[in-house]
């Protein structure tokens, strides 16, 4: 390994900032660490928002990865609500809103994404994102007093916060492009499967159209106007339609900056520089090509990699990609990709029990395995997926 940076300045205290500290200090790695901080909030878990801080099975402080007693061991300065404005790549330093300028022998991007809004959001009362804590407690409260909240958004993000509504009591409606709840996520078989438990459990589907804007009136919104023109009335919106990279800080440092902060495959942006998390593009060997993956496993298997490769690892983040889902009773856990065209076979169980096992396969290769309740019957064939990416693969379009 070569030698140890002078300080590593990790800017996001997210869950992939927070990962990478640890894991430097597991590696023995005994230098100062920065972690500069948009919010005021020491780090914490996200997947819980859509769910349990949200429909109030966890209070706020549950959510946090690491107490402050447990922090204060790893020996790092928290820099928090001061988001960092300007990074000077060749100084290595990192100027933020403050005033202040950091600079170290490394610095890692883990500055996540933003919710995208809608044209006339803004100014609009009883109109929510869900990103932060602080997103998750105002919406809460405004759950908590609304008769008829409408979800704008047929992902993972918009699907989750429909079903906790839902179980909270709540009327709550659907509005999407997309055919199926998730379809370019699960495929239309079990987006259709997915549709149906959340038509079973009460959740109004408004699916397959697009939305034109919000309608309000005295400055509070009152409907989602669809791209037919039709209004959905509503006494509350989530927007839940995507996030994108939050980059434009890196705005003049000579960086690539390409829905995300583009890496090689060892998560290096640049002499010194790396992106762990949701802001990072990077080369992935197995996939042929550049991939940005928004998700928590993600979040923490990159961020032991980019630690390693600091200290001089020179290792390449070829992950299965993951991501899962919980929806009322469900769980939903994806390994690998799911190409439009890809072909599906059950593998185990019965979807018409809603235990099962799918594998997705192309042109002979397994891109995917899909499970639904069958977490330890889903891990086994994942496998299948790890393989494949070990040979030459398509390159992602």
């Amino acid at each position: 390994m070569s030698a140890a940076p002078d300080g590593v300045l990790v800017v996001g205290a997210s869950a992939a900032g927070l990962a990478t500290v640890e894991a430097l200090r597991r590696h023995g790695y005994t230098g100062t660490v920065t972690v500069v901080g948009a919010e005021s909030h020491l780090p914490y878990d996200r997947p819980p928002l859509s769910k349990q801080v949200l429909s109030g099975a966890w209070e706020p402080e549950r959510a946090r990865l690491r107490s402050r007693e447990v922090l204060e061991t790893l020996g790092a300065e928290f820099v928090l609500d001061d988001p960092a404005v300007a990074l000077d790549a060749e100084a290595l330093a990192v100027h933020t809103a403050s005033g202040r300028t950091l600079r170290a022998g490394a610095v890692v991007v883990a500055t996540g994404t933003r919710p995208r809004v809608l044209p006339g959001q803004d100014g609009l009362a009883g109109v929510h994102v869900l990103r932060t804590l602080d997103d998750a407690l105002a919406l809460r409260a405004g759950l908590l007093e609304s008769v008829r909240p409408v979800v704008v958004g047929d992902g993972v993000l918009g699907a989750e916060i429909a079903a906790t509504a839902r179980t909270m009591g709540l009327d709550v409606t659907v509005v999407g492009p997309q055919s199926a709840l998730m379809a370019s996520q699960l495929g239309g078989s079990v987006a259709g499967l997915l549709g149906g438990l959340h038509a079973e459990r009460g959740v109004r589907l408004r699916l397959g159209s697009g939305v034109r804007g919000l309608v309000g009136s005295g400055g509070r919104v009152t409907g989602v106007c669809l791209e037919s023109g039709e209004v959905v009335p509503a006494d509350l919106v989530v927007v839940a339609v995507g996030a994108d990279p939050v980059t434009e800080w890196l705005d003049g440092s000579g960086l690539r900056v390409e829905n995300g902060l583009v890496c090689d495959a060892r998560c290096r942006a640049g002499s010194g520089i790396y992106a762990v998390g949701d802001v990072a593009r990077w080369h992935h060997v197995g996939l042929g090509g550049l991939v940005r993956l928004e998700n928590r496993t993600n979040a923490t298997e990159q961020a032991m990699v980019v630690a390693a490769n600091i200290l001089g690892a020179g290792r390449a983040y070829t992950p299965v990609p993951y991501f899962w889902t919980d929806q009322f009773d469900a769980k939903i856990q994806v390994h690998g990709t799911l190409p439009a065209d890809a072909g599906m076979t059950v593998v185990d169980g019965d979807p018409a029990t809603r235990r099962f096992v799918a594998r997705y396969h192309r042109h002979g290769t397994t891109t995917a395995v899909l499970g639904w309740n069958m977490p330890k019957q889903t891990r086994q064939h994942r496998q299948h997926v790890a393989d494949a990416l070990t040979g030459p693969t398509p390159a992602l379009r």
